[in-house]
């Protein structure tokens, strides 16, 4: 079965041979997340949690970037990057949105900060090679507020998850696989193609026995893997912290001005 939603927007639903592809599409930003992204992309996993002709659902990016994160231009401006009427699902309708069906995310190109964070919260990810991975956000005077700094630690070592959120550098694809981030390395131009092959494998299996055991594994490392309320709650407390300092203002506004931050320290 083949269907295109007719309607071309910041982000792309299709379906083929039981797989749902969700690009998000916002070319010209490198798909940073601004509030329509957010409420697109959240609609999008519940519609395909809902099609009972869907078994695997495949993210991915449209253009040259899977995802810039944030669009920090939005929030130098005051405005909101979330649903505002799906709040429980968070940056990009996805890092809380919980569905049965697995994940997958296509990183087909640039993937730091908040497109990290989506790796982190998909169940298996495929890598370009030319690509990476990595928290940036210390850098603009931010945080990896959406679950970035609850998963990383519980995804790689220790000390690997404290070299990746305190120093912000970015994390090649072959150092990914290699810290188990990612499930494959595609050759450059191919991450889609690959995740497809692997969506084709899982959606050829019974879809109660995957969804089932999806949950399970879920169910079992909730508090181990940035699912839990308690986490998010102190992550929460963070953002206060954080966003309501000078250093948060600063850093977008630098961003935005094309500048070096200038750190206050409040």
């Amino acid at each position: 079965m083949n269907t295109t939603d007719a309607h071309e927007s910041v982000v792309r639903y299709d379906v083929r041979d039981h797989v749902a592809i969700v690009t998000l599409n916002r070319p010209d930003a490198l798909n940073a997340v601004n509030s329509a992204l957010s409420i697109a992309a959240g609609a999008a996993l519940e519609r395909a949690a809902d099609d009972k002709d869907v078994r695997v659902v495949v993210l991915t990016g449209a253009g040259r970037a899977f995802c810039a994160g944030a669009d920090l231009k939005e929030i130098a401006s005051g405005r909101r990057i979330d649903d505002p009427d799906h709040r429980e699902w968070d940056f990009a309708g996805i890092v809380r949105h919980w569905i049965p069906k697995p994940i997958i995310a296509a990183v087909n190109g640039f993937a730091l900060g908040g497109g990290t964070e989506i790796v982190l919260a998909a169940d298996l990810a495929v890598i370009d090679e030319e690509a990476s991975v990595g928290l940036p956000e210390v850098r603009r005077g931010l945080i990896a507020a959406a679950g970035g700094l609850l998963r990383i630690h519980r995804q790689v070592p220790q000390k690997i998850a404290a070299e990746i959120a305190l120093t912000g550098r970015p994390v090649s694809a072959p150092r990914a696989y290699e810290l188990g981030l990612v499930n494959a390395v595609a050759p450059a131009g191919t991450a889609l193609d690959v995740a497809l092959v692997l969506a084709a494998v899982i959606a050829a299996n019974a879809p109660v026995a995957v969804e089932e055991s999806k949950r399970v594994m879920h169910e079992t490392s909730k508090s181990q893997r940035g699912w839990d309320d308690d986490s998010w709650a102190v992550n929460r407390a963070a953002i206060r912290k954080v966003f309501a300092s000078e250093d948060a203002k600063e850093g977008p506004r630098a961003f935005a001005e094309k500048r070096a931050p200038k750190w206050s320290g409040t």
